[in-house]
């Protein structure tokens, strides 16, 4: 896709999710956004999503109506609202909290899930380690790494949703690029999204 497509794409999908907005607030329920993703794969590997009974295979997140053209199994966060919503089909959703980019460190674009890990090891970018001479070069995974219990890797970018040691941080804006969930929330993402699928960041 044309970066001026892809522009045109992004363009119509912030429209369409202010206009989602503003009937939640209506409502008084976050039912009934737009959400319109800038790409989607459509040779993309189906995630192994319960066709029914999503409430009861997801805990953690919330199932949530959506109108989209995303793919089942695909992911779309919205960096505005601090919100992540893993595409069921049939017009839903789960939607989970998240923690986006500080000022200055924000982005968007659209990539497919590289690679998956549990308790994944954390090497600081050089750019990061530049700006805080205190970190290690590496640091093992486990309960203390700030990728905490699951990394999920965008493409072949710096950039991957993952769990934190910082749960305070949920709801904010404020990583170096990637997206956090809680431990609890990213391990039950984990189980469902699939090498393959697009991710869409707005």
């Amino acid at each position: 896709m044309s970066h001026f497509t892809r522009t045109i794409a992004a363009a119509a999908l912030l429209a369409g999710l202010m206009t989602g907005t503003a009937f939640a607030q209506q409502s008084n329920q976050f039912e009934g956004v737009v959400i319109v993703p800038a790409s989607a794969n459509p040779h993309q590997e189906e995630a192994a999503i319960p066709r029914k009974s999503a409430k009861a295979q997801f805990k953690r997140g919330r199932i949530v109506k959506v109108r989209t053209d995303a793919e089942r199994g695909d992911i779309i966060i919205d960096t505005a609202k601090n919100a992540l919503y893993f595409v069921l089909g049939n017009g839903k959703a789960v939607k989970y909290r998240v923690a986006t980019a500080k000022a200055g460190f924000e982005w968007a674009g659209t990539h497919e899930v590289s690679s998956k890990t549990k308790w994944p090891d954390w090497r600081p970018p050089a750019e990061m380690r530049k700006r805080r001479p205190d970190l290690p070069a590496f640091m093992a995974g486990g309960p203390d790494n700030p990728l905490g219990a699951r990394a999920i890797y965008l493409g072949s970018t710096i950039y991957r949703i993952h769990g934190t040691n910082e749960p305070q941080s949920i709801g904010k804006a404020a990583s170096s690029g990637c997206i956090r969930m809680l431990n609890q929330d990213v391990s039950e993402l984990y189980q469902f999204v699939k090498v393959g699928a697009t991710v869409t960041v707005l």
